[in-house]
């Protein structure tokens, strides 16, 4: 490849795997907090998993929501973002359905709908027990590059 030729970004139709796992690195409040594996990324769909650790656990010895939720929310950026113009999430409603019981969780998210200015997304959570610990709906916006 030239030196004045740039790689292909995330947007781009034909990126790969490693490219997405590399620039969500940059997600540093998710990466640090959840050490996140990203599974597939497509665009509208996206699954990541985490291992669940004490420090993810409340007083009640439970899973933090917040943890649920923010893994949902990196699915959900990885979903809605590579192959496509960017976007940032207008609304989002989280449902916690049941306590996690294993000791990974899994985030699968799908665009419900791809407009040209928004996007429509649903994120389930499971764990490796086939718990279904969560769902998170998502209003997107897309902006400008």
């Amino acid at each position: 490849m030239a030196d004045d030729m740039q790689k292909p970004s995330i947007y781009d139709e034909d990126f790969t795997i490693d490219q997405v796992r590399e620039a969500f690195e940059h997600d540093r409040y998710a990466t640090q907090t959840l050490e996140p594996e990203i599974i597939e990324a497509a665009p509208g769909h996206a699954v990541v998993r985490m291992r669940i650790y004490d420090m993810h656990r409340n007083a009640l010895n439970a899973v933090m929501g917040g943890a649920i939720y923010t893994l949902a929310d990196f699915a959900l950026a990885i979903a809605t973002n590579v192959g496509q113009s960017p976007t940032v999430t207008v609304s989002s409603t989280a449902e916690y359905l049941s306590g996690a019981k294993g000791s990974w969780l899994t985030a699968t998210c799908d665009a419900d709908k791809k407009g040209r200015t928004l996007v429509f997304a649903t994120c389930d959570v499971v764990d490796d027990l086939g718990t279904h610990v969560a769902r998170v709906t998502s209003s997107c916006l897309r902006v400008n590059r």
